[in-house]
């Protein structure tokens, strides 16, 4: 499964494309498909900390761009990967991601799929899991659709390298606990985070034994 994400990537026309693990079994996968890897601590508690261990270790430039592409979504589009990286280089912002709209109520209530409001400017004012905004009247009259003001957060994120290195610096805040969502330590702590519309809808990602089946049928 990595060496799709690394696939993905490299059709992104990423500059240097490193894969973070602390696992020997997908170095060893990525090496033989050509790729880069770093090795990093097995104690990370986010991708993000995860990530500060390889900007520390290549040494990069604070205004350096990295884009944050997990390992578990083969299916991810190349366009956004790219998408994400032009956004924040054209943003004086230390963070930028990715959303989609949100159709139909299932997902606007479904706990696992975290929402996103956005101010004027396409900045984040919150991330949750709860169902955010509220709209009380359509949904007091049980409907099964919802308005257009609703937006799922994608797993992928955009930083500067001096961000990154800032971040890790940060105590973990409240929210970010009772979320269990990393991105509202920066919230928190009164940076910015630029959210743009994704220009394609990533295919499944891999979170349970069901998805890794649904994404294996996809790539047969």
């Amino acid at each position: 499964m990595i060496v799709h994400v690394l696939e993905r990537a490299r059709e992104s026309g990423a500059e240097r494309i490193i894969v973070a693990t602390d696992h020997e079994d997908v170095a060893r996968a990525v090496e033989a498909a050509g790729g880069e890897v770093c090795m990093t601590r097995a104690d990370h508690q986010s991708g993000t900390e995860r990530l500060a261990e390889v900007v520390e270790k290549c040494a990069f430039s604070d205004d350096t761009v990295i884009v944050n592409v997990q390992g578990d979504e083969p299916m991810i589009p190349a366009t956004i990967i790219r998408q994400v990286a032009d956004n924040l280089a054209q943003r004086q912002v230390g963070m930028a991601t990715l959303a989609v709209p949100i159709h139909n109520a299932e997902e606007a209530f479904n706990p696992n799929a975290v929402k996103v409001v956005l101010d004027a400017e396409g900045y984040a004012l919150y991330f949750s899991r709860a169902t955010i905004p509220w709209d009380r009247d359509r949904f007091a009259e049980g409907l099964e659709t919802v308005g257009d003001n609703f937006l799922r957060h994608l797993g992928i994120y955009g930083y500067r390298a001096g961000f990154i290195r800032r971040y890790v610096n940060w105590q973990a805040s409240p929210l970010e606990h009772i979320e269990m969502l990393e991105q509202l330590r920066v919230l928190w702590y009164g940076e910015k985070i630029h959210v743009a519309v994704a220009q394609e809808v990533p295919g499944t990602g891999v979170d349970t034994p069901e998805d890794l089946e649904r994404v294996r049928a996809e790539m047969r």
